[in-house]
């Protein structure tokens, strides 16, 4: 029976760049075979497969080099893997994608269906297991938990676990005043999909989101405006911007779809998230770029 070759583990003493590192350690590796090993996701810091030479390494931490051939990389155009170790995965997610099939059964691609794909390739009786969701016009960060188990934690502490939830939303005309809190009571009409906002209490789920208008466009056309929730309802910063006079760009169900934009899509972009992650209790940062053309329209 042939013996399988250990993994490498090394302890990091000082401050050095990974891939400074890992030459020194790995008995005179060559930078091109450093690159390979990083490119084929062998490498991990603490528990997270890290593919950046350029990552900077603390005392204390611990690099583990893989000695099989390596993860399968993940190589879809509406999606990318932003981080990954064994318990989660995030992504970004490009708009036009569904984050899980709308009915049971459908042959759609999501993200879903394209990371259970991408883990199976590793582990056939490897799953995922979807945490939150986007729209699917919306881009940007979302968290899939590697088990059932870590799922179902998530899910049920996930108001508890997250620091920081920020979007960018591109708005039509400016909103008034630039800077603020929006409260109201949602109420969601379950035949037609649509949710309601009222800017008093009456009897349905509280919403508050406070946003910032980043810039505006000479004509006062359009607004770039950053948006933090304070709650996850469904559709929450979409009904909040419109019942402000404010929709988002493209937004077919509360505002004014196509007519009114430059852009052939929702332009809503999940920029920033945050949260303690739920088994090492250490809080994980992960931040995706403005879609490009959000820019150019305010310009």
């Amino acid at each position: 029976m042939i013996k399988r070759k250990a993994d490498t583990v090394l302890k990091v003493s000082e401050p050095a760049p990974l891939m400074d590192f890992l030459i020194a350690k790995m008995g005179g590796m060559a930078r091109s075979s450093v690159k390979q090993l990083l490119g084929q996701r062998r490498v991990k810091v603490g528990n997270a497969i890290q593919t950046r030479h350029d990552f900077a390494l603390k005392a204390g931490d611990v690099v583990t080099v893989s000695s099989g051939r390596g993860n399968s990389q993940l190589t879809h155009p509406k999606l990318k893997i932003v981080y990954e170790d064994d318990d989660l995965i995030v992504v970004n997610k490009q708009p036009g994608l569904l984050t899980v099939a709308a009915t049971p059964g459908s042959s759609e691609t999501t993200a879903f269906s394209i990371l259970r794909a991408y883990v199976k390739k590793q582990n056939a009786r490897a799953g995922v297991y979807v945490v939150h969701r986007l729209d699917r016009e919306t881009s940007g960060l979302l968290v899939f938990a590697r088990s059932e188990e870590l799922q179902h934690y998530m899910r049920q502490y996930w108001r508890d676990l997250v620091t920081e939830r920020t979007y960018i939303a591109l708005a039509e005309g400016t909103l008034n005043p630039r800077e603020g809190q929006i409260r109201s009571w949602f109420t969601e009409d379950k035949r037609n999909a649509v949710v309601y906002s009222s800017p008093v209490d009456d009897g349905g789920d509280l919403a508050i989101t406070n946003y910032k208008t980043l810039r505006t466009s000479v004509d006062e056309q359009y607004s770039l405006v950053e948006l933090h929730l304070e709650t996850g309802r469904t559709n929450q910063i979409r009904v909040h911007l419109a019942s402000k006079g404010c929709p988002v760009v493209g937004d077919r169900k509360y505002g004014h779809g196509n007519e009114s934009s430059p852009i052939d899509r929702l332009c809503l972009h999940a920029k920033v998230l945050a949260f303690i992650h739920p088994v090492t209790e250490k809080t994980v940062r992960f931040e995706s770029p403005v879609p490009k053309e959000f820019n150019r329209v305010i310009l």
